[in-house]
């Protein structure tokens, strides 16, 4: 046995514990054997010195040190990852660049404004955008492959700052021949008559949005289906029938087939954010950060119906 933790140990044991399961996490994201992948697990326990997993039938659960160690193997993984993005950085020739990630969709919000604010910037540099969940967006952030992303407030995301934006409406998505489609408004018994598609698999934020205001309605909505993205989330409600919660910007993306209701009483929103990693000191970013910061207290929110909160500074 490797008598050291490696990468590699971290690697593994993460795969295992978001998946759930030894063998899945083998054949389907590790490509390797399973008795291996068992064997990695068994000695990065050894090296620890506490059993990190606990083998069911049907797969395996984190103990409580495995769950306080998952949030220390992530943050490594991601400090490693940084290393080598800014090493990469350093050795590309040419022009300087900036790397911009967008929640999937809030490109149609935010874009434009924020290319102006980059192209008004004398520094010549390349720009890249990049779209993702939030998630992966906070990952990328803390990596050093993203400079600033407009997405989710990820919590917890030790590393990372945030500047609120502003905040979107949530609004019932269903299939234009639905029978709820008749109604001017939706409440949430509307909802729970019906199949409902959780678009939280990959979205946290958005789900703890959603779980607070049915909690805070008195209905227990169980999903049907949960969906991995956006774009799953509209493919289900129009494959079931059933409907959904998505914020407003999703409106502009539905097929003909789809159309959306506001809902009725207090309506939930959730929080479009700046984020960028604490360490990044650049200029650029912090230039960047405060002037999209200032631009989203003027016009450009009001212009698209988004309602304001106070940037926390």
């Amino acid at each position: 046995m490797d008598a050291r933790v490696e990468l590699r140990h971290l690697r593994y044991f993460v795969a295992v514990a978001e998946e759930g399961s030894l063998t899945t996490a083998a054949e389907r994201r590790l490509h390797i054997a399973q008795p291996s992948l068992s064997r990695q697990v068994r000695d990065l326990e050894l090296e620890v010195g506490v059993p990190l997993l606990e083998r069911r039938p049907r797969g395996v659960e984190l103990t409580a040190a495995g769950r306080a160690f998952l949030d220390q193997a992530r943050l490594t993984l991601l400090q490693a990852e940084a290393a080598g993005e800014a090493a990469r950085r350093a050795a590309r020739p040419g022009r300087e660049s900036f790397i911009l990630g967008f929640l999937t969709g809030l490109e149609l919000d935010w874009l434009s404004a924020a290319l102006d604010l980059l192209r008004a910037d004398a520094t010549e540099r390349s720009v890249t955008i990049v779209s993702d969940a939030s998630p992966a967006l906070a990952g990328g952030l803390l990596r050093g492959a993203i400079d600033v992303a407009i997405m989710r407030r990820e919590t917890p995301a030790p590393g990372l700052a945030f500047r609120t934006l502003g905040r979107e409406p949530l609004a019932v998505v269903l299939p234009a021949d639905h029978p709820l489609a008749a109604h001017s408004a939706l409440s949430v018994a509307d909802l729970s008559r019906h199949t409902f598609i959780s678009p939280t698999k990959a979205a946290p934020a958005l789900g703890r949005v959603i779980e607070d205001y049915f909690a805070r309605s008195g209905v227990r909505l169980a999903p049907a289906y949960e969906a991995e993205n956006l774009a799953m989330a509209m493919a289900l409600v129009g494959s079931t029938g059933g409907v959904t919660l998505l914020p407003r910007y999703a409106q502009r993306l539905l097929p003909p087939e789809l159309t959306w209701r506001p809902l009725a009483g207090e309506t939930p929103s959730i929080e479009i954010a700046l984020g960028f990693a604490r360490a990044n000191t650049s200029a650029a970013t912090q230039r960047f950060v405060a002037e999209l910061s200032d631009l989203a207290r003027g016009e450009h929110l009001a212009a698209r119906g988004l309602a304001l909160e106070s940037p926390d500074r």
